[in-house]
């Protein structure tokens, strides 16, 4: 039997689970099933909350897409569990440090109910993506022509402490990111896959945005994505400091004050309901 939160941020959801207070053990087949939203609990990501692994953390925190694959980061999920452990009396402590295979993670919460996360700071080397691509001499941190099925697309790689493409649009709108999204996410370029970001640059404080989530398909809401529009955007001189970030879920604040270091994501969390499953 597992005990588990249903909790979401800005449509972005996650089956959420302590795995401090009982022992969980879990495998691909159980999450890519609880993940179905037809025949399961479905949701975006699985996060699991873990005894700490190193010594300034006062968390580990675990994720796995709903197909079942391991993620390295989550950025809108860092607020759910925050709120998570502050509801399950896990924590007092308005400041967190959290362990993920992405890097230190830490998070605070405000008097008025948001969250801040301060992720890692963005990584434009290649090798850090991972991004690999022949014949391409562009320097880190601009955009590579990528060559699919639906098109041509100039798209700028970055890490999150996961691997990310920026893909800069007139019109997100309409576009099928669906379908672009999944061709540039199994794009040979990224061999660990990637979640691809769609942005359309309103004016240098205010983005819109639709992400494709690897393993997830196209999502209401992306931290990690949000914040990867943002460093490029800031690294090409397009963007300031501080921007808001809109996604079909709702609004994100992210801040890069000086273009390196971490980078700033501000926003709400929301529990939803708890239940229970037999394995």
């Amino acid at each position: 039997m597992i005990n588990f939160s249903k909790m979401h941020s800005l449509g972005n959801d996650f089956m959420v689970i302590d795995a401090i207070s009982e022992t969980v053990t879990l495998k691909p087949e159980h999450i890519a099933r609880w993940g179905d939203r037809q025949r399961g609990i479905g949701f975006d990501q699985l996060l699991m909350v873990a005894p700490p692994s190193a010594p300034d953390c006062d968390f580990d925190y675990l994720i796995f897409n709903a197909d079942g694959g391991e993620a390295e980061q989550c950025g809108n999920g860092t607020r759910c569990v925050t709120d998570f452990v502050h509801r399950r009396g896990l924590t007092q402590q308005s400041q967190l440090s959290w362990h993920s295979k992405g890097g230190v993670v830490r998070t605070a919460m405000h008097d008025d109910g948001m969250i801040e996360t301060w992720l890692p700071e963005p990584q434009f080397q290649h090798a850090a993506v991972p991004f690999q691509l022949k014949d391409s001499d562009e320097p880190p941190g601009q955009c590579v022509a990528l060559q699919t099925e639906h098109g041509e697309f100039q798209v700028a790689p970055v890490s999150m402490g996961n691997p990310h493409g920026v893909v800069f649009v007139d019109d997100v709108i309409g576009l099928d990111v669906a379908g672009i999204g999944h061709a540039l996410s199994h794009h040979e370029a990224f061999p660990e896959r990637a979640n691809i970001g769609f942005c359309q640059i309103v004016n240098q404080g205010f983005i819109r945005l639709r992400v494709f989530e690897r393993g997830a398909s196209e999502t209401l809401a992306c931290g990690s994505g949000a914040s990867a529009a943002v460093a490029v955007g800031r690294k090409a001189g397009k963007l300031d400091s501080k921007v808001k970030v809109s996604l079909p879920g709702g609004k994100l604040r992210v801040e890069w004050p000086s273009s390196e270091g971490p980078i700033k994501l501000v926003g709400d969390s929301t529990f939803v309901y708890t239940g229970q499953l037999d394995i």
